[in-house]
């Protein structure tokens, strides 16, 4: 087919935020500082014009409102313009060749929202949404996990009750805030909520001796999962922690792209792994990793970055495509007080329902574009 890219701009945007957003790190979002995104928007030379969202977030990961805005504009743009939008496999040669992996997948973020914008093009022009493309006739609604991120069980049962009232029956419980209250907020969480899905994620925030006795504790409070308790590169704790099979373990900062997810199958160090679409560079990327934790007899997990309904879109395209079922952790909609997409997917009653309109199936409203782009001095 010929057809080629034209043009990409990267806009850099700062997004409303509901309430403070914990994790063992720190603050990744909150009303007084408002959440860092970076859309994509890329143009073919036929008028196809596709969209991809960033949300960077420092006290997670390493990139930047202003890493990803550069990345896109004066490396991976001058390396595209001109490829042909279908061929994934030279548009993430060509981003390898520019931002080269380090230990893990260089600059993620920034080559998610070309990926993203570049799948957009490609269902558009073939008139199918993404899961079609990937061979799933249609999309039945995604469920959500309610995030609790919350300082003592009080707090927690009061989150917990909220989402319960929103529809909400799964609850991702983020730990290592304050460490010494953890068991009392996961205890109070399944009380409130004793038929469903439960998930706990530390964000690296134990060492082994203290996870395997947070472990064994939560398989007495009946916790469906534990998420990335230790550090990303300890293998051979998570390999001790999969081993003990108190808690089904999933890994989510330890796998940015298939290499890794490869060494975590060698490792034996998983029972799941936790699909991001923003971390592992995209959906192409994304896909792969899915097939190697399928192939190994892994379950999928999906989570996300507090992405706009944009980057939920995205997400759970690829979820519908792997057949996952469990509640997943797309939370941007319980934390931005707004976005940028005009229409094309409804979160509502704890699911996404998504459009069924070609490529991502989301139209974008240009006049909040404006309204929340941020001009930086870089």
């Amino acid at each position: 087919m010929t057809i080629h890219i034209a043009a990409i701009e990267a806009i850099p945007l700062r997004l409303p935020f509901r309430r403070e957003f914990r994790i063992s790190r720190g603050t990744v979002g909150s009303p007084a500082a408002g959440a860092p995104h970076v859309l994509v928007r890329i143009v073919t030379d036929t008028g196809v014009v596709g969209w991809g969202e960033a949300r960077p977030s420092p006290r997670w990961s390493y990139e930047t409102l202003e890493s990803v805005t550069t990345s896109v504009e004066r490396y991976l743009s001058p390396a595209l313009v001109g490829v042909n939008p279908f061929d994934l496999v030279e548009i993430h040669r060509r981003m390898e060749a520019e931002l080269a992996p380090a230990p893990t997948a260089g600059q993620p973020l920034a080559k998610a929202a070309i990926d993203m914008a570049v799948h957009d093009i490609i269902g558009k022009v073939l008139g199918v949404p993404l899961y079609q493309l990937w061979g799933v006739a249609a999309a039945g609604p995604v469920p959500l996990s309610y995030l609790v991120t919350a300082g003592g069980a009080e707090e927690a049962r009061e989150q917990v009750r909220a989402g319960l009232e929103l529809g909400y029956r799964g609850f991702k419980v983020k730990l290592g805030i304050h460490p010494e209250e953890d068991l009392a907020i996961v205890a109070a969480v399944r009380e409130t909520a004793p038929q469903s899905f439960i998930w706990v994620d530390c964000n690296q925030s134990y060492t082994l001796p203290a996870a395997r006795r947070l472990a064994r504790a939560l398989a007495e409070l009946s916790v469906d999962l534990l998420e990335q308790p230790v550090p990303a590169g300890d293998y051979q704790a998570l390999q001790r922690l999969a081993q003990d099979g108190w808690v089904p373990l999933a890994v989510d900062e330890s796998v940015f792209s298939p290499t890794d997810m490869i060494n975590v199958v060698r490792a034996q160090a998983a029972d799941c792994v936790v699909l991001k679409v923003t971390k592992l560079g995209g959906l192409w990327p994304a896909r792969q990793v899915a097939f190697v934790a399928r192939a190994a007899g892994l379950g999928l997990l999906g989570s996300g970055l507090t992405e706009s309904r944009l980057g939920l879109a995205a997400a759970a395209h690829l979820l519908v495509a792997c057949g996952v079922s469990s509640p997943a952790d797309l939370n941007g909609p319980q934390f931005l007080a707004d976005d940028v997409v005009a229409s094309g997917v409804e979160v509502a009653a704890g699911q996404v329902r998504l459009s069924g309109l070609p490529g991502l199936g989301v139209e974008i409203d240009q006049e909040k574009v404006e309204r929340y782009r941020i001009r930086l001095e870089i």
